[in-house]
């Protein structure tokens, strides 16, 4: 039962978000920490490669709710499936393998105009978690 309230929220969603913004967090960092060691690259978790991973794996979620023979048709058209409790173990995994590397001379300005919009965003997706835990909490209790 408490899978499926978990299922039909946004919550495992908002976890992915949580999770890639706490990992880019700590390569943005590291480069500002780097910054002046000679030869140091900049490094970066790629928010559009990451964003384009969860969007997949939403509508690999959405399209396995909508018809149960959804996972069988998409095997044999060669598609990717998510597996799991939540379908959203790639998305989980992609975090590991998306880190690129830059070769720009990055400016300590830029570095933290990036860290500033990750934090406003893993902000975001915690307020929005924690008003869904909040109605959760409110609907098992049955208070307002």
């Amino acid at each position: 039962m408490l899978s499926s309230l978990f299922d039909s929220s946004t919550i495992s969603t908002l976890e992915q978000v949580v999770n890639f913004t706490q990992a880019r967090h700590g390569v943005l960092a590291g480069n500002i920490a780097n910054l002046d060691t000679p030869g140091y690259r900049t490094r970066n978790l790629s928010p559009k490669e990451f964003q384009s991973r969860l969007k997949e794996a939403i509508e690999a979620k959405r399209e396995a709710a909508v018809s149960p023979t959804y996972a069988i048709n998409a095997q044999l058209a060669g598609k990717t499936v998510a597996t799991g409790h939540d379908g959203m173990d790639q998305v989980r995994e992609s975090i590991k393998s998306i880190l690129y590397h830059d070769n720009s001379d990055v400016s300590i300005e830029q570095q933290v105009a990036e860290i500033s919009k990750n934090q406003a965003q893993h902000n975001l997706a915690l307020s929005l978690m924690t008003s869904q835990f909040r109605l959760l909490r409110a609907a098992i209790t049955e208070r307002a």
